[in-house]
């Protein structure tokens, strides 16, 4: 196997009986403890409307976080264009790229302003799927279906306190398109007017497109010759069809020669399998908060999190995220994060780790960057 990088998601969890504050100075101690066991990067997830979540804004996390850290490469995972701007996106970055240059990881998503709708019908992958099993063995579970999300009140109403009113969100890849030429001070409109944006033209940031599908966001990240994340702990089963897809798209540019491929997932690492276990108790029901579009919930405590009766129809919610979060000892996880990067090819690996107690998160990256290093690998991209 190649070698790996490993890098950091965090979705800024607020833990039951804590404040927003508390999940905010949490997370910048947990980037400053990754940065001290040698992760490659953290990022940062925006999030709306999440009882439980507090990253609603990566750049204002991402400057906290920069003046705690010095080394370890921060990004977005992702700004949502939804209800963006190209010229707001580069402005905001080239702020923080002016102040912290040549730190920062642009990740760029689709999200935040559309209703979601039913997802197009999956390409068949190169990739042979069996019984739910790549050739080596990593799970690919059934599609999850958000049809019983279309009209939820809850989106509608982030749709329209997120977008002003009557305004309608760009189409992607001339967004993405906007951003690359505000940045390179390529910019004209068109009727010919240039636009330089100060700071922002020329910030040494590095642009990420994120992903779920081999759709849109692939096509745009691979057309483009720009660096793809997709999300194993989001949508499972379309990891395959993501990066397959984006590397059929990829054209070499300026930015990169050849694909270059980032793969997340979900885990939690204990001393062994039943300490994991009990730690990632609570997840299944924080997983069920958010496709109920209820919005996340604050992270319960294990105790919290038993004395929830499910029916059936909430445990099919939730059982795709489920079977493909890695939780066990370092080995254990270690195994199943070398499965995931065989199968997907990934050039690094991203994850992401919620527990009740911030302790135990820390805790979790410290075993598994011990781990990662007895096995021979580097933390750092090669």
């Amino acid at each position: 196997m190649s070698d790996i990088s490993l890098g950091v998601l965090d979705l800024v969890p607020i833990p039951s009986g804590s404040t927003a504050a508390d999940a905010l100075r949490n997370s910048i101690d947990l980037a400053q403890q990754a940065e001290r066991f040698g992760y490659a990067r953290y990022w940062f997830a925006e999030h709306h409307l999440n009882p439980g979540v507090a990253g609603t804004s990566p750049a204002v996390v991402l400057a906290l976080t920069a003046s705690a850290t010095s080394t370890i490469r921060l990004g977005s995972g992702a700004v949502q264009l939804g209800h963006r701007t190209a010229l707001s996106t580069v402005e905001e970055f080239g702020l923080l790229d002016a102040l912290h240059p040549g730190r920062f990881d642009l990740g760029l998503g689709r999200s935040g302003g559309r209703p979601p709708g039913q997802p197009a019908a999956p390409l068949p992958t190169a990739t042979p799927v069996v019984d739910g099993r790549t050739p080596n063995g990593l799970l690919i579970p059934p599609r999850f279906s958000f049809e019983h999300l279309l009209g939820s009140p809850r989106i509608a109403l982030q749709r329209r306190l997120l977008l002003l009113p009557g305004a309608e969100s760009q189409d992607y890849a001339d967004q993405i398109g906007d951003i690359l030429a505000l940045l390179a001070g390529t910019y004209r409109s068109p009727e010919g007017v240039e636009a330089h944006v100060v700071p922002g033209e020329g910030a040494d940031v590095e642009v990420w497109i994120l992903g779920s599908s081999g759709g849109q966001s692939a096509s745009v990240a691979g057309r483009n010759g720009l660096r793809f994340a997709a999300n194993y702990h989001v949508s499972p089963a379309t990891v395959l069809g993501a990066v397959e897809g984006y590397r059929s798209f990829f054209q070499p540019s300026e930015f990169l020669e050849k694909p270059y491929v980032s793969v997340s997932a979900d885990i939690v690492v204990a001393e062994d399998d039943a300490t994991a276990r009990e730690l990632a108790s609570g997840y299944d029901l924080w997983v069920r908060s958010i496709r109920t579009a209820e919005g996340a919930i604050e992270f319960p405590t294990p105790e919290e999190a038993r004395a929830h009766t499910w029916t059936d129809e909430d445990r099919a919610l939730v059982q795709d995220r489920l079977d493909t979060q890695f939780v066990g000892s370092p080995g254990r996880v270690a195994d199943q994060l070398e499965q995931l990067q065989e199968a997907t090819g990934a050039d690094e690996l991203l994850i992401t780790t919620i527990t009740h107690d911030h302790t135990d998160r820390v805790r979790s990256y410290e075993l598994l960057a011990e781990e990662w290093r007895r096995r021979g690998h580097s933390l750092q991209p090669s």
